[in-house]
């Protein structure tokens, strides 16, 4: 498993770059040493080192705009973090959602849409339909497509083309929290269909 070298700094500081884990946004750039970035890992709240105020500071304390980890990884050169994370509001101080004064979205595509229902899988019930569908389990979720696929189904029998749509977006977005809940991923069907096309 590769470790941080944080002696490779004279300061024991290594440059941590935070990027959004569903738009891959960069969001900022910060430093860490030994005890910010255990601190990040045991707290799951992105934790830095500042040098203006030579201490140990959590994105978000005063702010509550936390950085909430998602993954932690380690350059070639064992001296940068690479900090993939699920912004809670605005990144930057000055209220925008980078400090490179970028806005924070992606172009949405199915693989955004994948993304999504993985992190919602983790908020809290009380706001997440999708993680209430997943703490249902597997036979509600298939129930689920089951029921969508359905109504799709009537809704082509018909001339509604924004209720077909609409069916069609309902089916879609269930399919995919059943691959989900199956530890399956689009890339995983898109294999299979790479296959078949090559026959």
């Amino acid at each position: 498993m590769k470790t941080i070298d944080f002696k490779k700094y004279s300061d024991g500081l290594v440059p941590a770059i935070v990027q959004d884990a569903i738009t891959n946004r960069v969001l900022m750039l910060g430093f860490m040493n030994e005890q910010a970035l255990s601190k990040t890992r045991d707290s799951g709240k992105v934790t830095f080192y500042s040098r203006s105020q030579q201490k140990i500071w959590t994105k978000g304390e005063t702010s509550g705009n936390f950085l909430f980890l998602k993954q932690i990884l380690i350059d070639c050169d064992n001296d940068t973090l690479l900090i993939k994370v699920n912004p809670q509001g605005p990144t930057c101080h000055k209220g925008t959602d980078t400090c490179f004064n970028e806005v924070n979205q992606n172009e949405f595509s199915l693989q955004y849409l994948e993304n999504v229902i993985t992190m919602r899988r983790e908020e809290s019930p009380e706001v997440s339909y999708t993680r209430r569908l997943f703490d249902k389990g597997i036979n509600k979720i298939a129930q689920k497509v089951g029921e969508e696929a359905v109504e799709l189904i009537i809704e082509a029998k018909d001339n509604n083309k924004e209720l077909f749509i609409n069916e069609a977006a309902d089916l879609m977005y269930h399919y995919i929290v059943l691959l989900k809940a199956k530890g399956f991923c689009l890339d995983d069907v898109i294999t299979v269909l790479k296959e078949r096309h090559k026959k």
